[in-house]
């Protein structure tokens, strides 16, 4: 008598149900993380450490799903809370980062700017354009001498490529309700009058990056000006430029700090805590959408179908 029908089903069914109780498992450890969280507003300590590290973005849905990223809206929260926090007397902002969106950067600055309590920037081994922008939003900016650190400047970059549509024999419909609707198509070449446009938008944001520079830095505009050409410097150079207080590290921090304070620096970190179900969520949304629209038009909506990406 042939057994083998019989023996394929239970070693089927096992595999199912191993299946079944793996999925199980990680949702009931999901679920049981919502509810072991850390509360910062529970931590110890005297001294909130914040981290900015990655590209700072303004959502969490941001494109970079295995790259650190900082993420505005939560960095803003965190830093609310340490405000609050009455223990709190001084906080730290640990940059390693080479910037992001102006809007999310300038969030975190207004952030930090609005606090009562003394802040220090502490950059690492990167602290250039939007994570410049905050930290020259603090009271005191600490850099290790060979930090990359400034690149005061605005960047705008997309792909274009109406050439190669029309090697292959694909043309683009233009349909538009409005003139400029669709600059910045990678479908088109830019004209000379919306490169101009474009040219003078980034312009703008740039004079505005500079202006807050001077403004936090007490710096005179036209010379935060010569130097706001994009151009990153080593952490001597800038504070040779005033772009930092001092050349240091962490003892330096905690030294100024306690200084100031005249306190003992009892150093927390403070951060939003992400569960096990944030993580199993975003790569399972990420992979259904991978899987929903194909690899190849997900790269192309995200690559190039996008409007133009401004960042500091």
């Amino acid at each position: 008598m042939n057994n083998q029908p019989d023996s394929n089903f239970r070693w089927g069914y096992a595999i199912f149900v191993l299946l079944l109780l793996s999925v199980l498992g990680f949702l009931a450890v999901g679920i049981l993380s919502l509810f072991v969280g850390v509360n910062v507003e529970e931590l110890s300590g005297n001294v909130a450490l914040i981290p900015i590290d990655g590209v700072i973005t303004g959502s969490e849905d941001s494109g970079f799903l295995f790259d650190t990223t900082t993420n505005s809206l939560e960095t803003v929260e965190v830093i609310e809370k340490a405000d609050k926090n009455p223990n709190i007397k001084a906080i730290i902002l640990e940059i390693n980062s080479p910037g992001g969106s102006a809007v999310a950067s300038e969030e975190i600055a207004n952030a930090v700017k609005k606090t009562n309590k003394t802040t220090v920037a502490w950059i690492r081994e990167v602290g250039a354009s939007g994570a410049y922008w905050v930290a020259s939003s603090s009271d005191y900016i600490i850099a290790h001498r060979v930090s990359i650190t400034g690149s005061i400047g605005v960047i705008a970059s997309y792909l274009e490529f109406p050439g190669l549509l029309e090697r292959y024999n694909i043309t683009y419909q233009r349909l538009v309700s409005g003139k400029y609707k669709d600059i910045g198509t990678p479908f088109k070449e830019m004209t000379a009058e919306e490169k101009d446009i474009f040219q003078q938008n980034l312009d703008s944001i740039r004079d505005y990056f500079a202006a807050e520079v001077a403004k936090n830095r007490n710096l005179n505009k036209k010379d935060v000006d010569k130097i706001a050409n994009g151009l990153f410097y080593l952490g001597a150079q800038a504070k040779e430029l005033g772009l930092v207080d001092e050349i240091g590290g962490k003892d330096e921090v905690v030294g100024y700090i306690e200084k100031k304070e005249g306190i003992k620096a009892d150093i927390v970190e403070y951060k939003k805590e992400k569960t096990l179900l944030d993580v199993l969520s975003d790569v399972l949304s990420r992979q259904s959408f991978f899987v929903g629209k194909g690899i190849g038009s997900s790269l192309l909506d995200k690559k190039a179908a996008s409007s133009i990406s401004i960042t500091t």
